[in-house]
């Protein structure tokens, strides 16, 4: 049973109550606390020593990460994040200014995007450190972008370039909180997703949730320059010197439509907005790439 089959068993018969727009399933929980102009998002995230970073990083950028992630899924709804509760657990043998760095991080970043950190919880936890991150925002009421929402024929559209990660990229990765609510407040997105198990894992959550199929153009999809260059020197590898990397060598593509932890957004707006919105795009965010990969089909599954 892998990840997402075990989530589903899971999550298909947890508790509701009146005020649960959308539960399980989607970036973020919606919420409807009766408030005249916004819906609540709610968020949890967690990052693992030895799973989404090593002994050998630098502590400002796990707390960072840490943050990071949670933020990203509240831009994939076009939401503002407004307070976040930090849990972590730390081996009983701990480097008390290791963990201060870390809290670092997160403050740095916390405080670019007006988030408070209200609380938390420390305990322990043998041999690794792992932080979860809780997090509330908002979004206008009826304004949450789901993944539910794809239709046939919209365009696919997704930011910057991705294999970053390979590099290093999901450190540092900017949370795309500013874009996607301008995306939200100036066209009719249909769904959206922030790219954090790689473009083909994640559009096939949309697909899946909006019942629809895909039809990726391979020359569209933007790699990073980064993953052009680790398939290059893996390509170059002998056998009697195999890939360091866990999973050995990918071509680029493949690294980029499988690498995870991009954090770009990948979203679908009806095709007759396309031309419109790249053109408003480039000037509204004239430094970061917007590319159209593809469109959504009736007929399930990815073709490419």
């Amino acid at each position: 049973m892998n990840e997402f089959e075990l989530i589903a068993r899971l999550t298909k018969s947890l508790p509701t109550n009146p005020n649960v727009v959308i539960g399980a399933g989607d970036d973020c929980a919606v919420l409807d606390f009766g408030l005249p102009d916004k819906w609540l998002l709610f968020k949890t995230d967690a990052i693992v020593e030895g799973v989404h970073f090593t002994k050998d990083t630098p502590p400002e950028k796990i707390g960072r990460k840490a943050l990071a992630r949670a933020l990203s899924d509240i831009a994939a709804m076009a939401g503002t994040p407004t307070a976040a509760l930090v849990t972590i657990a730390l081996p009983q043998k701990f480097d008390v200014k290791f963990v201060e760095a870390i809290y670092d991080g997160m403050r740095a970043l916390a405080q670019k995007h007006g988030v408070a950190i209200v609380g938390g919880e420390t305990t322990t936890n043998p041999e690794r450190i792992l932080i979860s991150i809780a997090l509330l925002g908002f979004v206008p009421r009826g304004k949450a972008v789901l993944r539910s929402g794809a239709k046939t024929g919209d365009a696919i559209f997704v930011t910057a370039e991705l294999g970053g990660s390979l590099a290093g990229k999901h450190l540092e990765f900017e949370p795309r909180l500013a874009e996607a609510r301008w995306l939200a407040e100036n066209f009719p997105i249909h769904a959206m997703i922030d790219l954090s198990d790689g473009l083909a894992g994640d559009l096939r959550h949309i697909l899946k949730a909006s019942r629809v199929g895909a039809e990726l153009l391979k020359t569209a999809i933007p790699i990073s320059r980064a993953a052009k260059e680790i398939s290059r020197n893996r390509a170059c590898q002998s056998a009697a010197d195999p890939p360091t990397h866990v999973g050995g060598y990918k071509p680029a593509f493949v690294a980029a439509l499988t690498e995870g932890e991009d954090f770009e957004l990948l979203f679908t707006v009806v095709g007759a907005d396309a031309v419109k919105l790249l053109d408003a795009w480039k000037k509204q965010f004239p430094k970061l790439r917007l590319s159209c990969i593809g469109k959504i089909t009736a007929d399930e599954g990815i073709t490419i």
